[in-house]
């Protein structure tokens, strides 16, 4: 058996088994208790105007239906440095391109070692389609159970951001129609307007874009800096995880990862009055700065 069909064999084996199934599922139910419990108690002191913001905001349906209907017309008050960073980013996604042949190749030497690894498994549950919902859930509880209007907050963001990533992400797979890297008909091969089946909706990475969303909504809610890096770690191990588990292109979770974070970062900031944090700071040399604060 050659490594390629035995790397392929690995990943047609997902989960045969209910057992199995209930076993990922426990896994990534400590995972995200895990890195709700690290963030929990770090919560962010936000600043008095922002949580004067925060309180007078009522994270309720009535309230996401009005974000919502901002949230489509929204690319209608785009500005230049807007229209910039969506510039920016496509054009980075057709330099990845290139790049994606040679990290697949790579990859694949090792025929899938480590498919089954602690961390690959762990990032691929962490983007998850549950992933946000367990969250959800474990924010919301504690927000009833400890009237914590800051928890409250946070599960409505998850919830709010990943119904947004996930209609956008989906709508542009079965557009696009990009074939993924295991059907092996190569980078450039696609389908468009495939709205059946999976082979065909490689881009953009869905798990990516899941767990960019979880991360920068945890990220932008804590206070210590160390901490908002530290949140994205499990974001880019659910990236190189599904490259490796040759579910993806490179270019595909480039893609992903930049709108569940813009998309999340967006809501944060609705709900918090303020600015994107990514700023264009120059077009000659380009330079792109991010606040972390």
């Amino acid at each position: 058996m050659t490594r390629l069909s035995r790397f392929h064999e690995i990943s047609k084996s997902v989960l045969p088994f209910p057992r199995a199934h209930s076993y990922t599922l426990r896994k990534a139910f400590f995972l995200s208790l895990f890195v709700w419990i690290l963030c929990g108690s770090s919560l962010s002191a936000q600043e008095p105007a922002s949580q004067d913001t925060v309180r007078a905001r009522k994270y309720n349906l009535s309230e996401f239906g009005h974000e919502t209907v901002r949230y489509f017309i929204q690319p209608t008050k785009w500005h230049g440095g807007d229209w910039l960073r969506l510039g920016v980013i496509s054009g980075a996604t057709f330099l990845s391109m290139q790049a994606d042949q040679p990290v697949r190749d790579a990859m694949l030497r090792n025929s899938g070692r480590y498919y089954r690894s602690v961390p690959i498994e762990g990032g691929r549950m962490y983007g998850e389609l549950y992933s946000p919902v367990v969250f959800f859930v474990g924010f919301a509880a504690h927000s009833l159970i400890a009237n914590d209007k800051s928890t409250r907050k946070i599960a409505y963001e998850i919830g709010q951001a990943s119904l947004y990533t996930g209609a956008i992400v989906l709508t542009m797979k079965s557009i696009i129609g990009r074939a993924r890297p295991h059907d092996n008909e190569g980078r450039a091969s696609y389908r468009p307007f495939t709205f059946i089946g999976d082979d065909y909706h490689s881009l953009p990475g869905g798990h990516t874009a899941t767990a960019m969303v979880i991360s920068t909504v945890l990220s932008r809610n804590v206070g210590p800096t160390w901490l908002k890096v530290l949140v994205y770690v499990p974001a880019f191990v659910t990236a190189y995880s599904r490259i490796y588990q040759d579910w993806h292109w490179t270019s595909d979770d480039l893609l992903g990862g930049a709108i569940g974070y813009f998309i999340a970062d967006w809501v944060v900031d609705l709900h918090e009055n303020k600015r994107s944090r990514v700023h264009v700071t120059s077009l000659y040399p380009l330079t792109i700065s991010i606040d972390l604060n």
